[in-house]
C-alpha cells in the first residue's frame, strides 16, 4: 500500500488549509486559470466541479488507491493527498498552491488568518465505533463512569484536545477522534462499514505579517506533525485503537 502508516491504519492523508481573513477570488477566469496552472504540474487532477455552496474543487480519480484533490472556498484554499507513498510526497501539491495563491489569487501575506496542516488515519470498523474509543482510549478514565450503569452502551466519544506549544498560544496542535456511528446502529444492531477518523492538526495562528515564506513554514509544521504522530499519536491512539479492533474480529 502507498500509506507509510499503513500498519496502523486503512488510509492516511496529509491536508493543508490556508485561511484568509478576506474573501478569496471567485470570477470564472481567475479560478480556472489558477486550477489550470495546477494541472500543469499534476495532469492527473482533472475532474473539476463546484458545489452549491460556491466551492470549487479539482482533483484526481478518488476510485485510486492514491489521490490528489484541492479546493478554493470563500475564504479558504485547501488541498490533500490521499495516501501519499511518503509525507514529503503530500506536500508537493501544497507547496505549489502556497506558492501560486498569491500571483494566481491575490493572497496576501497581511490577510492571512492562519496554515493548518493535518495529519489524518482512518480505520475501518463495521460496529460501535463510540464503543471502540470508549474502551481503547477511556478504559481507565473516571469520565466512562455512567458506563457502569446496567444496560449502558457508548453513543457518543469523539474526544477533541487542542494545546498551545508556543508561549504567544499561536502554534497550536489538535487531536480530533471522529466516529461514525448513531444511537439508530446501536440500537438495532445495523452497522455501516464505516471509518473511524483520527486527525492530528497543526495550526499556525498569525496577529501580524508572516516572517517566513509560506513553503518554509509548511515543511516545518509538517515536520512537527511527523515527529508528534511518532512519538505520541502512533503508540498512544493508533495502537490502542487498532488492538481494540482487532479483538472484535
Amino acid at each position: 500500500m502507498s500509506n507509510p502508516y499503513a500498519a496502523f491504519c486503512d488510509d492516511f492523508y496529509v491536508n493543508m488549509r490556508l485561511g484568509s481573513q478576506l474573501a478569496l477570488p471567485q470570477q470564472r477566469d481567475t479560478l480556472l486559470h489558477f486550477f489550470e496552472r495546477v494541472q500543469k504540474d499534476f495532469p492527473r487532477m482533472t475532474r473539476f466541479r463546484k458545489s452549491d455552496n460556491g466551492e470549487t474543487n479539482l482533483e484526481e480519480d478518488r476510485g485510486q488507491e492514491s489521490y490528489r484533490w484541492m479546493s478554493v472556498e470563500q475564504k479558504r484554499i485547501s488541498s490533500g493527498h490521499v495516501n501519499p507513498g511518503t509525507v514529503g510526497d503530500a506536500l508537493k501539491l501544497h507547496a505549489l498552491l502556497l506558492e501560486l495563491a498569491p500571483y494566481e489569487l491575490g493572497v496576501s501575506p497581511i490577510e492571512i488568518d492562519y496554515l493548518d496542516v493535518l495529519f489524518g488515519f482512518d480505520l475501518e470498523f463495521g460496529g460501535n465505533h463510540d464503543e471502540i474509543i470508549a474502551e481503547s482510549l477511556f478504559s481507565h478514565s473516571p469520565l466512562t463512569c455512567l458506563g457502569e450503569e446496567v444496560g449502558a452502551r457508548a453513543v457518543d466519544f469523539q474526544p477533541s484536545v487542542t494545546m498551545a506549544l508556543s508561549e504567544d498560544c499561536r502554534l497550536q496542535a489538535r487531536i480530533d477522534v471522529v466516529t461514525r456511528t448513531n444511537s439508530y446502529q446501536v440500537r438495532t444492531g445495523d452497522y455501516s462499514d464505516d471509518v473511524i477518523s483520527v486527525y492530528l492538526i497543526l495550526r499556525r495562528y498569525w496577529g501580524d505579517r508572516p516572517k517566513q515564506p509560506m513553503g518554509e513554514l509548511l515543511d516545518q509544521l509538517a515536520h512537527r506533525a511527523d515527529e508528534l504522530c511518532t512519538s505520541h499519536i502512533v503508540p498512544k491512539v493508533l495502537k490502542p485503537i487498532s488492538s481494540a479492533i482487532a479483538s472484535r474480529s
